[in-house]
């Protein structure tokens, strides 16, 4: 039989827990920091790669895109504004998915295009339970 009240949290359990939360953040904000530094690295590639996609005014979604990972990434690991930046992180890899590896014949771009889902899956996991003890969200007093 399931009992209806969880057994308390131990100290060493709470502890294991706010050290995966962290994890996780980290390593979900790593693809998002080295695409970034990728695009700025490379810009011609990366708006040549826009053009090619149609979408409009390559320069300022070039400069979105890069605002959107390296900032996004950046506050992920920090675990400041974490649900928001999370469910934005989400959006962006979904919409990355559909306009850049959309050809799912592929089997490279449908490769690309589950791992950005799986991302956002995992980003929506932050959303819901936020950034966990070791986030500054925690310590500024937002969960």
């Amino acid at each position: 039989m399931i009992s209806p009240n969880p057994p308390a949290s131990t100290a060493a359990g709470t502890r294991v827990a706010g050290l995966s939360a962290t994890a996780g953040r980290v390593l979900l904000s790593a693809i998002f920091l080295v695409s970034g530094a990728g695009k700025l690295a490379a810009p011609g590639a990366t708006l040549a790669t826009i053009e090619a996609a149609g979408l409009p005014l390559p320069p300022v979604s070039y400069a979105a895109a890069t605002l959107v990972e390296i900032v996004g990434g950046l506050l992920l690991i920090a675990g400041y504004r974490t649900r928001l930046v999370a469910l934005i992180l989400a959006a962006f890899a979904v919409a990355t998915a559909v306009t850049f590896h959309a050809a799912l014949g592929d089997q490279n771009q449908m490769f690309h295009f589950l791992k950005n889902l799986a991302m956002a899956g995992g980003l929506l996991q932050v959303a819901a339970f936020g950034g966990g003890p070791f986030s500054l969200d925690d310590r500024l007093g937002r969960r």
